[in-house]
C-alpha cells in the first residue's frame, strides 16, 4: 500500500487485454500459454495496465504450474523457468513505462490450473496434503523469481487456505495478499463462512492484506466488512464484472456489472480496502476509473 494514499490501485484482469487484443486464450493454461508462445504479448498487457494508471502488476502465473509447463513439453529445468519469466515480463513492461509498480505474482487455486471452472466451486477430489504439495512446488519457483509480493487470489475454501498456508511454511515469509471469490454476500464459492476463511488467511506468516477478488462487484461490500470484524489487516478488493462463468463454453455469462461503479468502491474504502482492481472482465477502462476515483479522493483529502 502507497503511505498516504486512500487505495492502492491494482490492474485488472491479464485475459481481458488479451482477448482485447485478439489471443484465443481456449487453452488449458489459458493466459499461461502466451508465457512461451508470445511473452511480448503479455508485456503488453501490462503496459495497457500502468499506461491507465495501475501501481500493482499482477503476472501472468495464475494458471500456469510447472506440470502444466511440461505437459507442453518442456522439460522440468524449462517448465520452471519459464514459470518464473512471469514476474520478469512484468518487470520489463514497468521498465519500458518507467514506473515504480510492484509486481504480485500470481498464486491462483488449484482449480484454476484444470481449465474446468473449478476454482468456482473447489470441489477438486483431492486432499489437502496433494493442495500442500502443488502450491508448495509453484511458490518455490515463484517466491525465487523475486516479485514485489505474492498475489495469492480466488482462492475458494478454507480447505485450500489451509493447504496454502502449510506450504507457505516450507518458504522464507514473503509479503502476499490473500483473497477468495465469493458465492454470495456471506460465503466463499466453497460453501464456508467468509469470517472463518479470512482467519485462517490472516494468521499466514506475510500476509499484509486479505479479501476478495473474481466476484461480482455488488458482494464485495459485505464481504469486506464481514472480514474486517475479524481482522485488522487492510483489505484487497478486486471484482469481476458480476457475470458467471460457463465452464462447458468456456466464456463469461450474464450481465455485467461495472466492477469500478463509484457507490460501490466507495463502500469498499470504508470497509477498509486498500488494495483496488479489477479481476475477469475489468480492462483498462475500469482501472483508468479506479485510478481517478483514487485521485480525485487524494485531493479532497
Amino acid at each position: 500500500m502507497i503511505p498516504g494514499s486512500p487505495f492502492t490501485v491494482v490492474d485488472g484482469g491479464l485475459s481481458t487485454v488479451l482477448d482485447a487484443h485478439g489471443f484465443d486464450l481456449r487453452h488449458p493454461l489459458w493466459t499461461g500459454r502466451l508465457i512461451t508462445e508470445s511473452p511480448e504479448a503479455l508485456v503488453k498487457a501490462h503496459l495497457a495496465y500502468l499506461r491507465c494508471g495501475a501501481e500493482v502488476l499482477i503476472t501472468a502465473s495464475y494458471q500456469a504450474s510447472v506440470a502444466g509447463l511440461e505437459h507442453l513439453g518442456l522439460s522440468r529445468q524449462a517448465a520452471e523457468a519459464a514459470l518464473a519469466s512471469t514476474t520478469a515480463l512484468a518487470r520489463e513492461a514497468a521498465l519500458r513505462h518507467g514506473s515504480a509498480a510492484l509486481v504480485a505474482a500470481s498464486v491462483g487455486p488449484y482449480g484454476a490450473t484444470r481449465a474446468d471452472g473449478s476454482e468456482y466451486h473447489g470441489d477438486y477430489g483431492i486432499d489437502e496434503a496433494e493442495l500442500l504439495d502443488f502450491h508448495r512446488q509453484r511458490l518455490e519457483v515463484l517466491v525465487a523469481s523475486g516479485p514485489d509480493l505474492l498475489a495469492i487470489e480466488t482462492i475458494p475454501s478454507v480447505a485450500e487456505a489451509r493447504a496454502v498456508a502449510g506450504a507457505m511454511l516450507s518458504i522464507a515469509p514473503t509479503p502476499s495478499w490473500f483473497a477468495f471469490v465469493c458465492r454470495d454476500a456471506q460465503h466463499t464459492a466453497g460453501g464456508d463462512r467468509i469470517e472463518d476463511a479470512i482467519e485462517v488467511a490472516a494468521s499466514i506468516p506475510g500476509i499484509v492484506a486479505v479479501g476478495v477478488n473474481c466476484t461480482d462487484p455488488r458482494l464485495i461490500g459485505p464481504l469486506l466488512n464481514r472480514a474486517a470484524a475479524v481482522t485488522d489487516l487492510p483489505l484487497v478488493a478486486y471484482a469481476n464484472s458480476g457475470q458467471s462463468w460457463n465452464a462447458a463454453g468456456a466464456h463469461w455469462q450474464g450481465e455485467p456489472v461495472p466492477a469500478d461503479d463509484p457507490a460501490l468502491v466507495a463502500r469498499w474504502i470504508d470497509a477498509g480496502a486498500r488494495l483496488i482492481g479489477g479481476c475477469c472482465g475489468a480492462g483498462p477502462t475500469q482501472i483508468a476509473s479506479l485510478r481517478a476515483q483514487r485521485d480525485a479522493i487524494a485531493l479532497q483529502g
